[in-house]
């Protein structure tokens, strides 16, 4: 690896057909990371996490793993890769125990490092029941814990708390972040960006197989070039007074670029006399729907 580095995809491109799945699609991905990857359905998603699994080749680009490049279906056999996909599906006849030790079996790991998932993850008390007892909440922390099994470096989950109550997937997340001060880098399918935004360091964003914005929340900012809102209960009577700001006001509001905001909060405390304000960036819900907006009049201009 090169400084931490742990997943690069360069100028992806994936096709069925004459049909165009992922189209130049490029990213990187650090040590003690997570990326969330977004899209609507069928923007891409599951086929750049099968390609991430080796599961199939790309058509064209390259995806390095680990300092490795991944040009063979079973290149990514020595690589520690967990996953843990949307629909968790295990032999419902078999006890969680019984699961957790058959896949520990195939990836050559002992006896032990079960016992010590099954009581991490709080099945302890179910780890004689079979899988057809389980509750949602219950076979999804199986299933992380059988994604984890090997330790990955890299970790993939697909939607990991759909279905899940606020406490579940609180749980999830703080194994995430415990995950990630041990250093793993992990990848988070999701349509819950309420729930990852406080959770992400960067995103990946696909509409139609195309990368529409990556980076952090503050490069996310500045490629949507959404306007940073900003309120006072004494913005009203500094509005009234003042040319510029009537410019970029909305009725008590002001909407400034981002880049723009500190000359403007220097302007309203030194020249206004304004200094209760509150400070609104543009959230992770609003630009991935901006962007999808954007992909959608795209669309239709092309039509």
């Amino acid at each position: 690896m090169n400084n931490g580095l742990v997943v690069t995809g360069r100028h992806i491109r994936h096709e069925f057909g004459d049909f165009v799945v992922l189209d130049d699609v490029s990213f990187s991905l650090y040590q003690g990371q997570t990326m969330a990857l977004l899209g609507h359905n069928g923007a891409g998603k599951s086929t750049l996490i099968k390609i991430l699994l080796g599961l199939i080749l790309p058509s064209s680009g390259e995806i390095d793993i680990l300092g490795k490049t991944q040009s063979a279906k079973d290149a990514r056999a020595d690589l520690r890769i967990g996953y843990l996909p949307e629909n968790v599906s295990f032999y419902d006849k078999l006890t969680g125990e019984e699961i957790l030790t058959y896949f520990a079996e195939l990836k050559g790991i002992g006896p032990r490092k079960v016992n010590q998932l099954i009581e991490e993850f709080g099945l302890g008390y179910a780890k004689d029941r079979r899988l057809n007892t389980y509750s949602k909440g219950m076979a999804q922390r199986l299933g992380f814990a059988q994604a984890i099994l090997s330790e990955p470096e890299l970790l993939l989950l697909d939607e990991p708390t759909v279905g899940l109550d606020p406490a579940a997937s609180q749980f999830l997340y703080a194994k995430i972040d415990e995950l990630k001060r041990q250093g793993t880098a992990v990848i988070v399918c999701t349509h819950e960006l309420s729930l990852i935004e406080n959770n992400l360091d960067s995103a990946l964003i696909l509409a139609k197989g195309r990368s529409l914005a990556a980076g952090d929340m503050a490069a996310l900012r500045q490629q949507s070039e959404l306007k940073v809102k900003i309120t006072s209960p004494m913005l009203e009577q500094a509005i009234q007074g003042s040319a510029r700001l009537q410019q970029i006001s909305q009725g008590n509001a002001l909407y400034v670029d981002s880049m723009d905001k500190p000359e403007l909060l220097e302007y309203l405390t030194s020249q206004c006399g304004v200094f209760d304000l509150s400070i609104f960036e543009p959230g992770l819900a609003e630009i991935y729907h901006h962007y999808n907006n954007q992909a959608s009049g795209m669309c239709s201009q092309i039509k």
